[in-house]
């Protein structure tokens, strides 16, 4: 018995199918949208090591900031400049 048949003989299911397919659809979504983004580095050849281009001034992406503010390391600074 096909998918569709099994869902018009028991029409309860109709709900249930709708919002597996819209998680499905979701979820991949999201996982698609994830792996695009500039902050996902997949490319390990032309970027082997991504932590090295990140700017201490530059706000970086958290799951909550509250009263952050930003200022340089400086161990951070030191060993940039010990290694320029």
């Amino acid at each position: 018995m096909g998918i569709f048949q099994r869902l018009m003989k028991n029409k309860e299911l109709i709900p249930l199918a709708f919002f597996i397919t819209m998680a499905a659809t979701g979820a991949s979504s999201f996982g698609l949208y994830a792996l695009k983004k500039t902050d996902v580095v997949i490319d390990r050849k032309r970027n082997p090591e991504p932590w090295e281009m990140v700017d201490p001034t530059q706000p970086q992406k958290k799951l909550i900031t509250i009263n952050q503010q930003w200022k340089p390391v400086e161990e951070l600074q030191k060993v940039r400049r010990a290694t320029r």
